[in-house]
């Protein structure tokens, strides 16, 4: 009789401790995956079964941003929780780049440190290449994959560049800190990240962990494996497509599993828009005006959602604007993590995430918009401003075939207002009919120069923290 009491009681601790435990983070991040990519978006031509029903399951943002419409930018954003101008992180950074993200920063694998969580990143980096700056020095327990975008290569069948062989040494594939091979075959990237992601998951299924899978996928060139070549309407692009959905769909499958689904907030979203210049093997940006490389909706609005069942309500969509930035803050949260110490531009968003009653965007300013450190872009509820920048465009573009980049044209913009809850597409400049509000907005934007500077007016930030070099 003792024995059972004593066994009832020590199974209740452990029930107690597994209710009490924090939340498991996950979150993919797919490259240049643009807005009308998902089939809950409105894509046609292939099926993304998985991440339609874990959008079913929880909740669809329609106005999710990224800070900047490119690669390490992007990236830096998202775990910094900054703004990457503040954090001196601009554009794509290049295999010759001898700085990366600072030490001083703290990304989302460092919060979650605080409380014990076990750490890994399958994927793409992109915040620095030289081993200083490698996630295992950012606050991740494992890492596997490229150090930087998948074209960066002197290889003619992933960059066809007159100059690439010039330009690039060998890409290479690291493990831990160590490059372990180089120009690996890309067609088992998609397969090798999940695989190491189902792992990693059931290595730590007693304690909390943060995994984050930054697929190399869609960017191109594109791969894809045997098991889904030629399977789609789409092409090649469509096949990339379903693999990535297949990949979310062996990460949820394991949760499952392994118990843990109620205890897992799982999000996806991308780091920019699509990369319209390439054509058939460039994703959609849907109704939204241009891609990847401008300020523009198409390149800075991602599809985005987030599933905990229990937690998050299911078959919810949410019209509040939030952006990258707002997740680590988020996540700091939702784990009890002590949020940085230096100052950081994202606010908590989890009254959105849950659906909670009468939860709004907690920014006034929604959001600022850099390229290049040019402030070429920013949004305050439905207004979106865009300020007088020169970028390329791919409006009258000759778009690439089959991998093979097309020709840019060139914008020169006004300054542009737009009402975004009737123009989602950009089309109409408002700005004539609205004086009051582009006084309001400008005003907004000569505070942010001065916090964070912009090449255009020649405007340095007073509270730009620097990157890090060798």
């Amino acid at each position: 009789m003792i024995s059972r009491l004593l066994f009832c009681a020590f199974t209740s601790v452990i029930s107690l401790s597994a209710a009490e435990r924090s939340p498991n983070i996950i979150i993919m991040f797919a490259d240049d995956m643009g807005y009308g990519d998902l089939g809950c978006y409105g894509a046609k031509g292939y099926a993304t079964p998985h991440l339609d029903r874990m959008a079913k399951e929880g909740v669809r943002f329609t106005d999710f941003y990224v800070s900047q419409p490119v690669c390490s930018a992007s990236r830096a954003a998202l775990m910094t929780g900054c703004y990457s101008s503040r954090v001196d992180i601009q554009g794509a950074l290049s295999p010759k780049a001898n700085y990366g993200l600072n030490h001083d920063e703290m990304t989302i694998a460092e919060v979650v440190k605080q409380k014990g969580y076990a750490t890994a990143i399958f994927g793409k980096w992109h915040l620095g290449h030289h081993e200083k700056f490698l996630p295992a020095t950012q606050g991740f327990d494992e890492y596997y994959g490229l150090p930087y975008s998948n074209d960066m290569s002197p290889m003619p069948q992933n960059n066809p560049t007159v100059n690439a062989a010039k330009t690039y040494p060998p890409l290479p594939l690291i493990e831990g800190t160590k490059t372990i091979e180089t120009e690996p075959d890309q067609s088992k990237l998609t397969t090798e990240y999940t695989e190491r992601a189902v792992s990693f998951i059931k290595r730590n299924k007693e304690k909390p962990f943060f995994l984050y899978v930054p697929h190399a996928m869609v960017h191109v060139p594109l791969y894809v494996s045997t098991k889904f070549k030629g399977k789609t309407e789409r092409g090649l692009y469509g096949d990339v497509m379903e693999e990535v959905d297949w990949s979310m769909g062996e990460i949820l499958k394991t949760l499952k599993e392994e118990g843990l689904d109620d205890n897992t907030l799982v999000i996806f979203t991308s780091d920019n828009g699509p990369w319209g210049i390439f054509g058939n093997h460039s994703g959609s940006a849907g109704p939204l005006r241009e891609s990847k490389g401008t300020c523009y909706e198409g390149g800075v609005r991602v599809p985005f959602m987030a599933r905990w069942p229990g937690k998050i309500p299911a078959d919810k969509v949410c019209h509040e604007p939030c952006m990258t930035i707002d997740l680590l803050p988020t996540i700091a949260k939702l784990t009890g993590a002590e949020l940085p110490s230096k100052p950081i531009d994202g606010k908590d968003i989890w009254p959105l995430l849950s659906d909670k009653a009468g939860a709004v965007s907690p920014h006034e300013a929604l959001y600022f918009y850099y390229a290049d450190n040019q402030l070429q872009g920013m949004r305050s509820g439905n207004w979106k401003l865009i300020f007088p920048h020169t970028c390329r465009s791919i409006e009258g573009a000759t778009l690439g075939v089959d991998g093979k980049m097309g020709v840019y044209t060139k914008r020169e913009t006004g300054l542009e207002l737009y009402d975004l809850s009737v123009d989602i597409g950009e089309k109409t400049n408002v700005a004539a009919e609205h004086p009051d509000v582009m006084i309001k907005l400008q005003a907004m934007a000569e505070t942010m120069r001065q916090e964070l500077g912009d090449s255009l007016t020649k405007s340095k930030g007073k509270a730009v923290r620097p990157h890090e070099s060798l």
